[in-house]
């Protein structure tokens, strides 16, 4: 059951609860335009150009089209922007299901890195999964994965939810940082690491970060030879393993 307003009882906006009759052609429409294409060039600008220059003008051009022309297969931008999460979404591997015994500690694994590979390939749909409901038919498949691999981890169902959330909120978080970080720097044309390098030295220059910058030199922050991304990529797979151990740990304290 879709879910509704309850001061008004109306139902919430997504073009995945609405009834819109089939897209006829008309002469004045171009010929080889169809919503497929129209989703895939949304995506292509979005990954070039981020959300806040995206707009139905900008789109048509770049179909090479008339703006009423695009409106022909939806009915607004933000049905346009909901129909691009979930063509994002379709990019993350699911588990195979067929295999009885794999381990779900790996296909959480999986999960959550394709999440985060898939944020940081498409910076602009972290902030769309956090206005739109994310209920198309690539979210909810990959939602109903996560929520078959918990199954298996022997977690009681009443824990389940908040063992997801715990998990896909921290992936959510470190890449959508991650991400914005990469995309400072494109725009100030640096790298991570010559952005990492500016930092340190900056701090090397105040006192009060002195244990921040031991703690970075212990832990190999400043190792020569290292990038930022492997340093992030190691400290990313440290704390899925924290997760993954939690999600254990509650599991095992609920049986005692």
């Amino acid at each position: 059951m879709a879910a509704t307003d309850g001061r008004t009882g109306k139902r919430p906006n997504s073009v995945w609860l609405a009834e819109r009759p089939p897209v006829k052609r008309k002469a004045e429409q171009p010929a080889g335009l169809d919503l497929d294409k129209i989703v895939a060039a949304t995506v292509r600008l979005l990954d070039a150009e981020g959300l806040s220059k995206f707009s139905m003008r900008r789109l048509a051009a770049e179909l090479g089209v008339t703006a009423m022309s695009v409106y022909w297969y939806v009915d607004t931008k933000d049905d346009l922007l909901e129909l691009a999460v979930d063509a994002v979404a379709g990019e993350m591997a699911l588990p195979d299901e067929s295999d009885t015994g794999a381990d779900w500690r790996d296909q959480l694994r999986a999960l959550a890195v394709g999440y985060r590979d898939m944020l940081l390939r498409h910076p602009w749909a972290a902030r769309l999964l956090g206005q739109l409901m994310n209920i198309g038919p690539h979210s909810t498949a990959f939602s109903n994965a996560t929520q078959r691999v918990m199954r298996h981890s022997g977690l009681t169902p009443d824990r389940t939810s908040g063992a997801l959330a715990s998990l896909f909120h921290f992936v959510y978080g470190f890449a959508t940082i991650r991400a914005t970080h990469e995309e400072r720097c494109r725009a100030a044309g640096m790298t991570l690491d010559d952005y990492f390098e500016q930092v340190l030295a900056a701090l090397a220059e105040r006192p009060e970060f002195a244990e921040t910058l031991e703690l970075s030199t212990r832990t190999g922050y400043t190792r020569q030879g290292q990038s930022v991304v492997e340093m992030l990529d190691r400290d990313f797979a440290f704390a899925l393993d924290l997760q993954i151990a939690g999600i254990e740990a509650m599991r095992d304290r609920a049986a005692d």
